[in-house]
């Protein structure tokens, strides 16, 4: 399959990986953004106009930083953080119910704060959630945004994302210099689980979904191997060659971040890829040292240039 992919937040941290991905492998991709540029439509023209007819996926990234460490946890914050994804995620499903030649795929993202936090319990695809706090009440409404009322014979899949792991953008952008710096370690207790996949495998997911038309419904887009945060503390200090043994006081995240927010960093949900391994996507970075070697790597090689 080849063709063009309609391709919301594309210059944000996933989507760039993902769309540089769907580069190589030979779609035309036109970003929707707020950014002007070649190969770019607004989210208004994209209202206005609609999808070109040879769109042969939809894919929406698009979506207001959640982590922003320079954003405080404000009521205005908390609206534009749901309303960058419900609205664009609404707009473009509306986009192809209007659409004269559907596109043959919609992919949308959500995230893992679906299920709630848990010490004990295993959640896959089929687990329940979404309803006990702001973030899952969130989740529940993004996926819904992307429910399409006259297309049926367009496949959906929905791809709950974990903790993206990549140089560029995400926790280790946040992490990278206090355990460059030698003043790393694990958040709170470090006991929590830490959902986590690396940013290639995430984009690669995407990818897998636009390309098998057996894939359908909601994917976890996690690693095989759940680990938790003084697990990946351990391997990312290992991997930059420093320490790792520095707790970062759970009352400190709160305070930077709100106790609403900071929860994505101090509790964790332990979440398999069920249906995601059932469908054969091969992971390349399955396990936590795998990936944290790979991330030291980029690291240093960008450190040198």
């Amino acid at each position: 399959m080849s063709g063009t992919v309609i391709l919301g937040g594309g210059s944000g941290f996933i989507g760039t990986a993902l769309g540089n991905l769907l580069r190589r492998h030979g779609y035309n991709i036109i970003t929707v953004s707020r950014m002007p540029g070649p190969n770019r439509m607004s989210w208004i023209e994209l209202m206005k106009n609609g999808i070109p007819d040879s769109c042969k996926a939809v894919i929406n990234l698009a979506g207001q930083n959640i982590l922003d460490p320079k954003q405080r946890w404000t009521p205005g914050f908390k609206q534009n953080v749901y309303s960058s994804r419900i609205n664009t995620t609404q707009w473009l499903a509306e986009a192809i119910d209007k659409a004269s030649a559907k596109p043959e795929v919609f992919i949308t993202v959500s995230g893992v704060g679906y299920y709630k936090p848990s010490e004990t319990e295993v959640y896959n695809e089929h687990s329940p959630g979404g309803d006990f706090d702001y973030l899952s009440k969130l989740c529940t409404d993004w996926e819904a945004a992307a429910k399409l009322g006259h297309s049926a014979d367009v496949r959906q899949v929905t791809i709950r994302s974990g903790v993206v792991l990549g140089r560029q953008g995400g926790m280790i952008q946040n992490l990278y210099w206090p355990f460059y710096f030698g003043v790393g370690g694990p958040i709170g207790c470090g006991k929590q689980f830490l959902p986590w996949i690396h940013v290639h495998d995430i984009a690669r997911q995407f990818l897998f979904a636009l390309q098998n038309n057996k894939v359908n419904g909601v994917l976890n887009g996690v690693a095989p191997q759940i680990c938790t945060n003084g697990e990946f503390s351990k391997a990312f200090g290992q991997a930059m060659w420093r320490p790792w043994f520095l707790p970062m006081p759970e009352f400190v995240i709160n305070f930077v971040f709100g106790g609403e927010r900071g929860m994505i960093m101090t509790k964790g949900q332990n979440v398999v890829p069920k249906r995601v391994l059932e469908y054969g996507f091969e992971y390349i970075y399955p396990d936590i040292k795998s990936a944290t070697e790979n991330l030291a790597k980029m690291i240093v090689v960008e450190e040198l240039m």
